[in-house]
């Protein structure tokens, strides 16, 4: 592969990188580590490859049979919770006679996680502060202007937080979720009517996760208040409510770290069982 062919490559994977983060989608980006092993002359060490989440296929490692490949394996990589892994062509390929000591890095593309908090009261408030230092893209809102100032939340870390007053709770949560890609929503707002519109503005919105705070009694009249109304069925067992892991919270920081721990592990994958657990079993 020429300098010039790889430099028009390394463009264009640039770009597509740059529009698989604007969009919240997810890609993998393939990179040749070494094809001094191999039997062929046609590979250039650091060639690239962009695999999308839709398998559309961007670049090249200057081998047909090779991107096929690990076009393949980049699917599986991405059902996995790695954030990068390197293999040899072997190890997924093994039919790929001649290049099966090459190796290759597969890494993922991905935004940030962006975790929408509808409700700064004390567990809202917290919640958005625990997220920010995990490195979530937070957008903590509220109907009461004086929840979300800037004053409340000086630090850093904190200034990431994107504070929405919000004057109607329908549209402040459609406006947030956007596409819903990479999405949690966490509804902790202070009432069963506040509740009702984020959480119908919500799975209409349709993120990967929506998590709602309250009692098994106030969470099932919100729930059956939906039922009744004729959202579908599937849509609300999707949603966890109560919301967050049970690991005895009481104070609203602990509530929060309850609430964030099930919100990573259904990003992650995660059982949420102890990871000690082996040792009883």
């Amino acid at each position: 592969m020429s300098a010039d062919t790889n430099q028009a490559n390394s463009k264009l994977i640039n770009e597509t990188i740059r529009d698989v983060l604007e969009t919240g989608s997810a890609a993998v980006l393939i990179t040749l580590l070494d094809s001094t092993a191999t039997d062929s002359n046609r590979l250039t060490t650091g060639a690239k490859l962009l695999v999308k989440q839709s398998t559309e296929k961007v670049g090249s490692l200057g081998d047909a049979e090779l991107d096929k490949a690990v076009a393949a394996q980049a699917n599986t990589f991405l059902k996995t919770r790695d954030d990068a892994k390197a293999l040899k062509v072997g190890e997924f390929a093994p039919e790929l006679q001649g290049l099966q000591n090459a190796l290759i890095l597969f890494e993922r593309i991905e935004a940030e996680p962006h975790l929408v908090i509808a409700g700064a009261g004390h567990v809202g408030a917290s919640l958005a502060r625990l997220a920010a230092l995990l490195g979530y893209r937070v957008t903590l809102m509220d109907d009461r202007a004086e929840f979300v100032t800037r004053e409340l939340f000086p630090s850093n870390i904190e200034r990431g937080i994107d504070l929405v007053v919000a004057e109607n709770w329908s549209d402040a949560v459609r406006a947030a979720i956007a596409n819903g890609r990479g999405v949690s929503v966490a509804i902790v707002t202070r009432g069963h009517k506040q509740d009702e519109d984020c959480l119908r503005a919500a799975i209409v919105a349709n993120p990967d996760y929506i998590g709602m705070i309250g009692s098994k009694r106030r969470t099932n009249i919100v729930l059956d208040k939906l039922r009744e109304e004729g959202t579908d069925d599937e849509k609300l067992l999707s949603v966890h409510a109560p919301i967050g892991l049970d690991i005895g919270a009481v104070s609203p920081e602990e509530v929060a770290l309850a609430i964030l721990a099930e919100i990573v592990a259904e990003r992650r994958g995660g059982s949420s069982k102890p990871l000690s657990q082996w040792r009883r079993a």
